[in-house]
């Protein structure tokens, strides 16, 4: 427990980053995981659609500091290959 204001309010403020990152973070796996289902079940449109709505939101979570931008931009390269397959 914290001792002084000043930490009181960091572990407030921790505790208030943690809760939007990992919303940030189960979003942007939840949207990968619609495109990895599309591509299993074969439906290039709905594939194509749902990496559209990926991408972006990957690169925005690299953007808040939630992912690191190596990790975000190896997630949308390795999408963007397993939907070219279906071609």
């Amino acid at each position: 427990m914290a001792n002084h204001k000043s930490a009181a309010k960091r572990n407030r403020q921790s505790a208030v980053r943690q809760a939007r990152n990992t919303h940030i973070r189960s979003s942007m796996r939840n949207l990968v995981k619609q495109v990895r289902e599309a591509v299993s079940a074969g439906d290039k449109a709905a594939a194509q659609a749902a990496l559209e709505k990926a991408v972006p939101y990957i690169a925005r979570t690299s953007a808040k500091g939630v992912i690191h931008k190596a990790t975000a931009s190896r997630k949308i390269s390795r999408l963007t290959k397993l939907v070219n397959t279906l071609d």
